[in-house]
């Protein structure tokens, strides 16, 4: 949709399609993943390790990612933006969450 607004319709039917293609692969391999059904019904609480572990994961490669990206912006002289807010953003998200985690524990 966004494409299409934008004046690339090809573009946007492109993505639509992979995107649509994409989604019914996982609906229909999610009928057959032990995985997927452990993690959508009620997990236990190894399940729950399991997918904690793997959203830090993510939010280590994501953060890492962006501070390379913001690095390499400033080598090249340019002025960083975008990768500055969401490094900034990722760096107080860490810290609120650590306060109210500890909190709560």
């Amino acid at each position: 949709m966004t494409a299409s607004v934008g004046g690339h319709v090809g573009i946007g039917l492109v993505v639509f399609g992979v995107m649509a293609l994409c989604s019914l692969t996982l609906l229909v391999l999610a009928h057959r993943s032990q995985g997927y059904r452990e993690a959508v019904d009620h997990p236990d609480e190894r399940s729950h390790s399991i997918n904690l572990r793997a959203w830090a994961g993510v939010g280590v490669i994501l953060t890492v990612g962006n501070l390379s990206a913001f690095i390499g912006e400033l080598a090249s002289g340019r002025s960083g933006d975008p990768y500055y807010w969401m490094v900034m953003v990722a760096g107080i998200g860490y810290i609120v969450f650590i306060m109210l985690l500890r909190r709560t524990s």
